[in-house]
């Protein structure tokens, strides 16, 4: 008998029509948790390795390089650094705006389906739950209807039928639940590298052009020194 009910026929013929919902909710949970697999794959990223490579082209004014290696690289956080090339021509606070609003627009797609998973790992106990109650009203009404009489085994049958949505719930709940514990781990890091990368590109570009609108002043400086070091020297 139990050998029997631990087959997937079984278990839907004597767990009731809830088991449906509750394979349902196994399906949607699944399809997500696939979803958000691979979103972080593809997001993976070293930060390091792609603000280094940027930088090489910014501080060498080389924008066209530095949009092109931003487009070329996958995940937010390239989105994020290429929308900072962009607008590099903007003052440092609009630039700052500039990466902030771009990271918000991706915090909504690393959230995706996260909250959907939690949905499914909160409500499917609660399925569970309420076949196990819905089976044992019902075995309790046929030991009603006999009279009271009924044999053990029967009784038991009863009762361990109820129980199975029980038993599927939480198995559909369980793994839910780490995985979204899991996915909101990554999106709390990527959200984090987000912000890195914006006020490091903000950084980057600001202080290149900084150093490009200084550069003239500094080269008069130097001929200056220099010119008054010769005077120095051809004086008597």
């Amino acid at each position: 008998m139990i050998l029997g009910l631990l087959e997937p026929s079984g278990l839907i013929e004597q767990g009731g029509p809830l088991t449906w919902l509750l394979l349902g909710l196994a399906f949607i949970g699944t399809v997500c948790v696939v979803d958000r697999l691979f979103f972080f794959h593809r997001a993976r990223i070293n930060v390091g390795d792609l603000l280094v490579g940027l930088s090489q082209h910014i501080r060498r004014r080389a924008f066209a390089e530095a949009l092109h290696e931003a487009a070329r690289a996958p995940g937010p956080v390239a989105r994020v650094a290429h929308a900072a090339l962009l607008r590099y021509y903007l003052p440092r606070t609009e630039l700052r705006d500039v990466t902030q609003e771009a990271g918000q627009l991706e915090v909504p797609r690393i959230e995706n389906n996260i909250r959907a998973i939690l949905g499914v790992a909160l409500l499917a106990p609660l399925v569970g739950m309420l076949g196990t109650l819905l089976g044992m009203l019902e075995t309790f009404q046929k030991v009603s209807q006999q009279g009271g009489f009924t044999s053990p085994a029967e009784l038991s049958a009863g009762v361990f039928a109820a129980l199975i949505t029980s038993v599927m719930g939480l198995a559909v709940a369980t793994p839910l639940y780490l995985f979204y514990l899991y996915f909101l781990g990554r999106a709390k890091r990527l959200v984090h590298r987000l912000e890195r990368v914006g006020i490091e590109m903000v950084n980057l570009i600001a202080d290149a052009r900084e150093e490009e609108e200084f550069a003239p002043f500094r080269g008069e400086v130097t001929a200056g020194r220099k010119s008054l070091g010769a005077k120095r020297h051809a004086a008597p």
